[in-house]
């Protein structure tokens, strides 16, 4: 049929129906007719391919294999650090792995012959004394070495991390158990010289703290289980290096651990603004020390206060409230390695 002939369209005469006879239509209906059957949109949960549908499949499965307890993914990411800080960054999704950032602390970590995986290498890097022994450590333990644009390098480092032209991806930080520390450092024929910590969550205070440990002679800094921050790629930038050097052991219960290392002969001091006993000529620099720093807001908790042989202060000016917990933990390892150092003599 020629368009504009006047003549009606074939098939747009409804047949049949009462007073419908001869009436043009259009394809109004059709769109209902094809949506009869399909009912209401299923629940997230119910479709398979939904991330709340995956959890509730996961979780269902998890069940009927006698598990207890929410799957990962509901509320809690699998893998992270309980009390851990959003600056650690995984490699890629699933992957546990870390990436440590900064030149002192790729080298550092190469040379304590951590098992990393990969160096990345910025392209157009400026190639001193620190990048060429990275390339070169990782050459010699057949490390794979990527160059990469900065962009993806920053991508790598997270969101205010500087990585100066190189990183490394590292496996998860295997923690020691405190007595094990212990008692490998009774071994050495050395005084024990720790740093525990209580209810910190900053990464860089943990590496702040690491890297006085290490400056003045101590031998480990212990992180209870919950609530504290963990070894992750802030604390290793922070750290400079030392992260590769002291070991950082895990208490699943600060308190119970505490009183563990005074059973064995250790002295438990933690540190507090109104504490009873002052800092400078501390009288117990000489024995087996445990030094707790509590956080800067809250100081130390009741049972852990409880549990010290003396709660030290710090003299400062009437003008400063408090220091930083790992200023105040620098100030009084720095004291007590003086002390020792003066006993020596």
């Amino acid at each position: 049929m020629k368009a504009g002939s006047g003549k009606s369209r074939a098939g747009a005469v409804r047949k049949g129906g009462k007073g419908a006879a001869g009436k043009q239509v259009g394809t109004g209906g059709h769109g209902r007719k094809a949506l009869e059957g399909k009912g209401p949109t299923p629940k997230a949960e119910d479709r398979a391919w939904h991330p709340a549908g995956k959890r509730k499949a996961a979780q269902e499965r998890y069940a009927a294999a006698g598990g207890k307890g929410r799957v990962a993914g509901q509320g809690q990411r699998a893998g992270a650090p309980r009390g851990a800080s959003g600056a650690a960054r995984r490699a890629k999704s699933g992957d546990e792995s870390e990436i440590v950032t900064g030149r002192n602390s790729v080298v550092e970590a190469l040379r304590a012959r951590i098992p990393a995986s990969t160096l990345y290498v910025a392209a157009r890097v400026e190639m001193d004394d620190r990048v060429k022994e990275a390339m070169k450590l990782a050459t010699n333990r057949d490390i794979p070495i990527l160059e990469v644009m900065r962009p993806e390098l920053d991508r790598l480092a997270g969101e205010g991390g500087v990585h100066q032209g190189l990183a490394l991806k590292v496996p998860p930080y295997e923690y020691s158990h405190p007595i094990e520390v212990l008692d490998r450092v009774l071994a050495r024929d050395e005084t024990p010289l720790f740093v525990a910590l209580d209810g910190i969550t900053d990464p860089r205070n943990l590496g702040a703290i690491l890297r006085s440990t290490a400056a003045f002679g101590g031998q480990a800094v212990i992180v209870p289980q919950r609530r504290s921050v963990g070894v992750n790629s802030a604390a290793w930038k922070t750290s400079a290096g030392a992260a590769a050097r002291v070991p950082v052991a895990m208490a699943p219960n600060l308190t119970q651990t505490l009183k563990s290392l005074k059973e064995r002969g250790v002295f438990v001091l933690g540190l507090d603004g109104g504490g009873d006993v002052s800092l400078p000529g501390l009288s117990w620099a000489d024995r087996p020390i445990v030094i707790v720093v509590g956080s800067e807001g809250k100081g130390l908790s009741r049972l852990v206060a409880e549990t010290c042989d003396a709660i030290v202060s710090i003299p400062i000016s009437a003008s400063t409230e408090s220091l930083n917990a790992g200023i105040a933990a620098s100030v009084t390892l720095y004291e007590i390695s003086k002390l020792r150092a003066a006993a020596a003599e």
